[in-house]
């Protein structure tokens, strides 16, 4: 029961993705695109944490704090350089 949960998660994590590409492809400005990017990397590590969870391999969750950390990082750096104050 637990797993067709999670698949279902994972398909619906996987949509939301692929939407947020698209506006990451046709946003009309660089905010659009940053939030865009910031959206598709929490889809990640969610994607990322249910991914954890189905193989239970450990090491995939330190792979995701990581990767929250660079993308909280790029976004400020981003927003500061949109900012001009970088």
């Amino acid at each position: 029961m637990v797993n067709t949960i999670l698949t279902i998660a994972v398909a619906i994590i996987l949509l939301s993705i692929a939407i947020t590409l698209i506006r990451f492809v046709i946003g009309k400005t660089s905010v659009d695109r940053v939030i865009a990017f910031d959206v598709m990397t929490v889809g990640s590590i969610a994607f990322i944490g249910i991914l954890a969870y189905l193989t239970q391999r450990v090491i995939y969750l330190d792979v995701a704090i990581v990767y929250g950390l660079l993308g909280f990082l790029a976004v400020i750096i981003i927003a500061k350089y949109l900012e001009k104050s970088l």
